[in-house]
Order: C-alpha cells, then structure tokens, then sequence
C-alpha cells in the first residue's frame, strides 16, 4: 500500500468515526507529516487533481484544506507552480505592534481587507468609559475589521478610536488602508498595553473566521496611548494555530 493509500484508508476510517469535516482531516494528514519532518521546507505538496483521487473528494474540499494550511503559514502556494511547505513562519514580537498587511506579505501570501461594519459612537456611562479607558462623552469611531490572508480569514478586527485624539478619522473613507495601518503609519503613540487570552469559537465567530465550532482561538485586547490620551482600544482574534507570539528579554528585565 503506498503513503496516500494510507492517507486514504485513515481519511475514510476518520469520516465514519469522526464528526470533523474531510477537509479538517485532509489538512491533520499534511501537518502530521509536516510537523515530524518528514516533509521538510521547500518539500513540494502532492497537486490538487493529486489529493482529490487519493481522498476520493471535491476539488473544493482540498481547496479549502490546501488554504487553511496555507493561512497558517505551513504551505506557500503559488499560481501554476504548486504548494510546498513553507519555511518557519516568522513569530510576531508581543512588545511591537506588527502591521497585518507587512504580515500576510512576509508569509508569501496575498493580503487583503474588508470593513464589514463603520459607526460612531458617543460613551455614556461610567462601565463603559472604563472598559474604554476614556471619560464619558467621549466620540469614538467604531470598525469591524476581517483581514485576509489568500482570501482565507487571517484576524478579525474591532476597533474603537478616540476622535478627540484623531479628528481627521471620522471622514476617511479607508479604500485602499485600513484603519489601524493608517494609524500606524501616521498616528505616533507614547504607550501601549497588550492583553491576551485564549477563547473557544463560538458558532458566529467560527463562521466568520472559517475554523470549526470551538477551535481554539488567540484574542488579544490593544491600546495605546499619546501623552495620557487614548488613541485606540483594538480586539483582534486570529485562530489559534495561525498565529503565535513571542516576547525576548534579558536577565534582569521585568515583564508586567
């Protein structure tokens, strides 16, 4: 029995033992044998057509593993060429705040975002200012934010952003940037604070991040601060095995 025959007896005996999706198995297979070592950097993935005979599946079915591998910086995939297994994927830094569109690039894939909510807001009452970190009365401009990375969602975004610190947000349009790299390349800060925590999907967010229901997921609480003034209160949640963070210091040096 060769190595796919076997990828495909296990694939069979997984769906009938398994309530996960055959595409969810197809893309355990790949990693398993890419996580061992077994397929090294630079080792070319079995094509599509490849892939489809040996799972017995739709050509969407291996699509949609292929690109959640690919999101999760393990395959690079590329037009005519085919999918190989991609060098180590970079660690994002804790300490720095990390473009997502410098990102997306910087793992070969193509980036792209969507604003799938603007509003404004005025805070009203005390819970709310301090969950925000700003007084009451205070204008803030509300996105929903989904970044893609190879049309795959890579993080979703909800930002608020203090119009009293940044007046000139309220009339952007953000055709062609989003708003926290606009602010990034733009908005100088003298302080910022990261909060992070583990969550479960639940049934909207797994839906709109494209993970199965209760997939582990990374949600990290942001903001940063001009002077005493906040700037921004950030959310951004990334599936959990798309993404990993790293922190660097020095014997001696306090973390808080």
């Amino acid at each position: 029995m060769t190595e796919f025959e076997e990828a495909t007896t296990m694939a069979d005996r997984a769906e009938s033992n398994s309530t996960s999706p055959l595409y969810v198995e197809i893309q355990r297979d790949i990693e398993a044998k890419i996580m061992t070592g077994e397929w090294g950097p630079g080792t070319r993935i079995p094509s599509e057509l490849e892939l489809l005979q040996t799972y017995g599946c739709s050509r969407m079915t291996v699509n949609k593993a292929l690109s959640s591998l690919a999101a999760a910086g393990m395959i690079t995939r590329k037009r005519r060429a085919g999918s190989y297994v991609a060098p180590p994927r970079l660690d994002e830094p804790l300490m720095q705040i990390q473009d997502i569109r410098t990102e997306v690039l910087a793992t070969d894939r193509a980036y792209r975002f969507e604003i799938t909510e603007r509003s404004l807001r005025k805070v009203v009452d005390g819970i709310d200012a301090r969950h925000v970190g700003v007084p009451v009365g205070t204008r803030l401009q509300l996105f929903e934010v989904m970044h893609y990375a190879d049309n795959l969602p890579f993080t979703m975004e909800t930002r608020q952003i203090n119009i009293d610190a940044v007046p000139e947000m309220e009339h952007m349009d953000f055709k062609n940037e989003s708003p926290g790299s606009w602010l990034l390349n733009n908005v100088p800060f003298s302080e910022g604070e990261h909060s992070i925590r583990a969550i479960s999907a639940d049934p909207i967010l797994a839906r709109r991040l494209q993970v199965i229901e209760n997939a582990a997921c990374i949600s990290i609480a942001r903001r940063t601060w001009r002077m005493d003034k906040l700037i921004t209160f950030v959310r951004l949640v990334y599936p959990g095995d798309r993404h990993r963070f790293v922190v660097r210091f020095s014997p001696g040096s306090s973390l808080s």
